[in-house]
C-alpha cells in the first residue's frame, strides 16, 4: 500500500511540475525558492538561495511574476524591491514567529532612548520594521553591514542570538532586541555533545542564530549559503548541521558523497513547509494570495533594503 501511494505522489507531482511550467510561460513569472523549503519546491524553482540572494533576485528580474515561497516577511522585501511586480506566496499562513517579535511603538521608544545610535534590522522582520530601519542586514552580510556604519551606538533587531553573534565579530556597542528564532534556539549544548560522540570525525557546522553557547561549539559559523559553501569545498566527509533541515536539498545535491547529520530533529520550521507543489500551482492559476504593502511604508522600508544591497 506504501509503494502505491508513493506511486501516486510521484505521479501527482509529475502533472503538477508539467502544469507549473505551462503557468510560468503564461505568467511570465520566476519561482524564488528559500532553501529552507520542502525538496519538492526547491526542485521546481528558477533560483534558490537565502534571504540575500533572494532579495537580489527580486530586484533584478524581468518577470511580471515573483512567486516567493518562502514566509511572508521574504514576499514583502520582494515586493518593496520590484514594487511593480506582482508577488505571490503560495501560502499566506507563512509567517515568522520572530519578525512578530518587534513591534513598531516598542522600537521607536528605543530610538527615543538612543536617538544617536543607527538602526540595523535583520531582514526576517516586517515591512512596517523596515521602515524606522537605517539599513538591513542578512545573516551573511550581517557583520560587514554592522561594519560599514560609523555610528557609536547600533540599536539591532530582532534576533538577539544573531546580534550577539556579530557583536562578538564586530566589537561594536549594540543595544540588542530580545527576539530569537523559534527553530534555530531550540538546539542546545547537549544536542550536540550527543552528535558528536555519535559522529567523532564529523565538522559542526552551525549558523549564528543559535544560542551563543552552541555558537562557540562550532567548527564553522556561518549564514545559510557560507555553511553550504563550506561544506562543498571541505575535504571532510562527515557534517553534524546546525541549522533548518531544509538545507539537507541542497548540501545532498551539492556533495552526494558526503554524510550530512542534523544536530536534532527539531531543526524544521514549520511556518516554511506550509508551503508545497500544489500550493505552488494553485496560487499561480488563482494568481492569489498576493502580497501587498502599502506605499508609504514600502517607500521607507526601500531605502534600508537598497542600502543592505549595496553593501559587498
Amino acid at each position: 500500500m506504501e509503494a502505491l501511494a508513493l506511486e501516486r505522489k510521484q505521479e501527482q507531482n509529475r502533472e503538477l511540475r508539467v502544469r507549473l511550467e505551462q503557468l510560468k510561460k503564461e505568467r511570465n513569472a520566476i519561482i524564488l525558492a528559500h532553501y529552507y523549503q520542502r525538496d519538492e519546491i526547491q526542485e521546481v524553482a528558477d533560483f534558490r538561495g537565502d534571504s540575500f540572494l533572494l532579495a537580489q533576485k527580486a530586484a533584478e528580474t524581468e518577470a511580471d511574476v515573483i512567486v516567493f515561497c518562502g514566509v511572508h516577511f521574504m514576499g514583502e522585501s520582494a515586493k518593496i524591491l520590484a514594487p511593480n511586480k506582482t508577488v505571490l506566496i503560495p501560502d499566506e499562513r507563512a509567517g515568522c514567529p520572530m519578525a512578530d517579535m518587534v513591534n513598531v511603538d516598542g522600537l521607536r521608544k528605543l530610538k527615543a532612548q538612543h536617538p544617536n545610535a543607527k538602526v540595523v534590522t535583520y531582514i526576517n522582520s516586517s515591512a512596517e520594521i523596515k521602515a524606522e530601519t537605517d539599513i538591513c542586514c542578512t545573516s551573511a552580510n550581517a557583520v560587514k553591514v554592522i561594519e560599514s556604519l560609523d555610528a557609536e551606538e547600533i540599536i539591532w533587531v530582532p534576533d538577539k542570538n544573531l546580534g550577539q553573534y556579530v557583536q562578538d565579530q564586530t566589537g561594536k556597542k549594540m543595544i540588542i532586541w530580545e527576539g530569537y528564532c523559534n527553530t534555530h534556539d531550540m538546539l542546545t549544548v547537549k544536542d550536540v555533545m550527543e552528535m558528536k560522540a555519535k559522529y567523532p570525525e564529523a565538522e559542526f557546522v552551525v549558523h549564528p542564530e543559535c544560542r551563543p553557547e552552541v555558537v562557540a561549539m562550532g567548527d564553522y559559523v556561518g549564514s545559510t549559503t557560507s555553511i553550504l559553501e563550506y561544506c562543498r569545498k571541505s575535504d571532510r566527509r562527515q557534517f553534524i548541521v546546525g541549522t533548518e533541515d531544509g538545507t539537507g536539498y541542497q548540501l545532498r545535491l551539492d556533495s552526494p558523497d558526503k554524510e550530512f547529520h542534523f544536530a536534532t530533529k527539531f531543526l524544521v520550521c514549520p511556518n516554511m513547509k506550509v508551503n508545497n507543489l500544489k500550493k505552488l500551482v494553485k496560487c499561480l492559476e488563482t494568481m492569489k494570495p498576493q502580497i501587498y504593502v502599502p506605499p508609504a511604508v514600502a517607500d521607507k522600508a526601500r531605502t534600508s533594503l537598497e542600502r543592505m544591497l549595496q553593501v559587498r
